[in-house]
């Protein structure tokens, strides 16, 4: 090809924003050797990276009622009679956070004065969400790589399970660490800077969910509550150093493994009756707005001391060494070859051009570079993923195949006019096409279905490539290229 129309072809701003891509999606992945390894900065999952994976089942209950009373009042009777925290999710559907067989709930709730109307075991999505918090927090805390937390939320709204993958750690290891608490403390300021210990975090029995002050209020905040020993060990702290006189003064600390999480002033309605009793429930204000809630969410962990609100049990669990995934890892790169070995055959057999062939295969494959580069930030790669890969390679192939069937006019390219008819007729067919692979795509990106989630992931990115960037382009390459 000369280099007039070399420079014909990336004259075109299509083509000129698709190389950029390309450059940049190298850098992005940048491949490279270390200690005599190449490597890139593409991330795997457990199928191509040593690790464990654990499936852990919620031991709760989400049931729904009916019943004549409050549903405040209501769930209050049932946490009386189980022994366990239960929050309203709605006018008639409560959370247990504790594993009841169904037939001993109706029991219950017969004698609470209500009706069992539904019953599924696991938590609300929201419960899910703060489960996922607080091992995300608590995996960041130990500098856990590529560690991935997934609930798995069915189509009713309930979380059953929970997924935890961590890549490059033992079974062991992961146990302990999804099982870990860490140090909680509180702890009252003196004189100065200077602090004394009130008490540890086994001396909180219960920690509420985000909520207000009050009604109306718009101050954040977190309530949890002491047990007897806790109490009287604050109301004695607050007392000796002079604090339910002077609580301004007297800052109270919570600590989590040696680092403050929260500092605030006792409020002076608490410290009047830290002076005449003491108080095992407590609220702990985080502020207004949005500031607020994302400080009252973070402190539910911290009181919590990375113990979950719910308990869990590992419903299964698994191990990749290193031997099989590199396994993997060399058979995915076999089956990506032989796909693009696949498709170019089949090609030369359509057309026999070398000069429609090669332009095809080139655009596929800058397609496939772009996307991985952009999975560099966005996802871990798998098997599932691997899988959207070569899917992506076929049928970015077809729709080229579209292009260069609708310009092309007994083996010529038509008059430019004619040409751009045609170009945006086909273009318009793939877009009706990739709408419905997108659409096709969207219940799977959106339910947390562990790897089929990433299959839809990279599946709905390749094709907004193609249609944004890589159709366009390889149009007006193959008009240059066959333009005589």
């Amino acid at each position: 090809m000369s280099m007039e129309k070399i420079k014909a072809i990336v004259s075109h701003w299509q083509v000129a924003l698709m190389l950029i891509l390309v450059v940049l999606a190298a850098i992005a992945i940048a491949p490279r050797f270390e200690d005599g390894k190449f490597t890139t900065n593409l991330q795997y999952g457990l199928d191509l990276q040593e690790g464990t994976w654990l499936q852990m089942e919620f031991k709760a209950v989400v049931a729904g009622f009916e019943t004549d009373k409050d549903p405040g009042d209501f769930a209050k009777a049932i946490q009386d009679q189980t022994d366990a925290e239960v929050y309203v999710l709605d006018k008639n559907k409560i959370e247990i956070r504790k594993y009841i067989p169904r037939e001993d709930l109706e029991t219950v709730f017969n004698a609470a004065g209500g009706r069992l109307t539904s019953y599924e075991q696991g938590v609300s999505k929201q419960t899910a969400e703060d489960v996922k918090r607080i091992l995300e927090n608590k995996l960041n805390a130990l500098g856990t790589k590529d560690a991935r937390v997934n609930p798995l939320v069915g189509l009713s709204g309930v979380s059953h399970y929970i997924r935890v993958e961590l890549a490059g750690v033992s079974m062991a290891q992961a146990k302990e660490i999804v099982g870990r608490q860490g140090k909680f403390e509180i702890r009252i300021h003196t004189t100065g800077n200077e602090t004394e210990n009130v008490l540890y975090g086994d001396s909180i029995t219960t920690v509420g969910v985000p909520s207000h002050d009050s009604p109306g209020s718009p101050v954040w905040g977190v309530s949890f509550t002491l047990n007897q020993d806790g109490a009287e060990k604050l109301q004695k702290a607050a007392i000796r150093t002079g604090a339910v006189s002077k609580p301004d003064a007297h800052y109270l600390d919570m600590l989590l493994d040696g680092k403050v999480v929260y500092s605030a002033p006792l409020s002076p309605d608490l410290a009047a009756k830290l002076a005449q009793e003491p108080i095992r429930q407590l609220y702990a204000s985080t502020g207004t707005g949005d500031a607020g809630l994302r400080d009252a969410k973070n402190l539910e962990i911290h009181l919590r001391a990375g113990a979950l609100p719910v308990d869990v049990v590992v419903a299964g669990s698994g191990f990749v060494p290193a031997e099989l995934s590199d396994y993997f890892k060399l058979m995915c790169v076999v089956a990506f070859i032989a796909a693009a070995i696949a498709v170019g055959i089949v090609i030369f057999l359509r057309y026999r051009e070398p000069a429609i062939v090669l332009p095809m295969m080139a655009t596929n494959l800058t397609e496939i570079v772009i996307l991985l580069g952009i999975a560099t930030f966005i996802q871990q790669l798998d098997l599932a993923s691997i899988a959207a890969l070569i899917a992506v390679l076929g049928t970015g192939i077809d729709q080229l195949v579209i292009i260069t069937d609708e310009i092309l006019h007994e083996g010529k390219v038509p008059s430019p006019t004619l040409y751009t008819k045609r170009l945006s007729r086909a273009l318009g067919i793939i877009l009706v096409s990739a709408a419905t692979v997108i659409i096709a795509m969207v219940p799977l990106a959106l339910m947390d279905l562990s790897s089929l989630r990433g299959f839809a992931i990279i599946t709905m990115i390749g094709v907004i490539i193609g249609v944004a960037v890589t159709r366009p382009a390889y149009g007006e390459i193959i008009k240059e290229i066959l333009s005589k």
